[in-house]
């Protein structure tokens, strides 16, 4: 199994828990060694979603998670198409804050400022490649309510593996965080954080 855009290996970690061979692609130096550091027994490797470093069909399954906004979607598709084997499938997920939640609502207003330019998954844009292709056939979706419980250092973490907050210099992705430690400081423990699980899955066409 490939899991594309690895970050810092949230994702990841549950793949392994399953008992999968799990390979990872990042092209972040940064993330890649937090999530080497997190999993040091996971095959690692350097490299773009358009421009994977494996083999024409040499996984049985694809994973994207909080990232596939940031891929070229036609070329990215098409490659993931390379290197899967027939009958494989792609499942997409992301979580989505419920903005309408406070403390939710405070930690967007503290990241949103730094996303700038980057691209987001809320825009829906990152669908329309799934709607060109003919490489790839919907399967499922489904939206799936949760809650995080956390303790403040589960906060900090969650901000700090924010892909535009971890790969900021570290002065100003300390004074980020810092934000984030003030903002729960005197919150009892657990914190909860209410997401909604977006899950999309394809399967490979011949």
């Amino acid at each position: 199994m490939l899991d594309i855009a690895g970050g810092t290996g949230k994702l990841t970690r549950l793949l392994v828990a399953t008992g999968a061979t799990v390979v990872a692609v990042e092209p972040v130096v940064g993330m890649r060694e937090r999530l080497a550091a997190a999993l040091p027994d996971v095959e690692l490797l350097d490299g773009l979603a358009e421009e994977i470093p494996l083999e024409n069909a040499s996984v049985d399954a694809a994973t994207v998670g909080q990232a596939f906004h940031w891929f070229d979607g036609d070329r990215a598709l098409a490659e993931i198409h390379r290197i899967t084997r027939d009958g494989s499938r792609l499942a997409v997920v992301y979580n989505r804050r419920l903005l309408d939640h406070p403390l939710q609502a405070a930690l967007e207003a503290i990241v949103q400022p730094l996303r700038a330019q980057t691209p987001a998954h809320r825009s829906g844009q990152w669908r329309e490649a799934f709607g060109r292709t003919r490489l790839w056939a919907p399967v499922e979706e489904a939206e799936l309510a949760h809650v995080q419980l956390l303790d403040r250092r589960g906060v900090d973490a969650r901000v700090a593996s924010t892909s535009f907050i971890a790969t900021l210099p570290t002065d100003g992705r300390e004074e980020v965080l810092g934000r984030v430690r003030a903002l729960v400081k005197n919150r009892p423990e657990p914190i909860e954080l209410p997401y909604i699980c977006e899950l999309f899955v394809w399967q490979r066409l011949a």
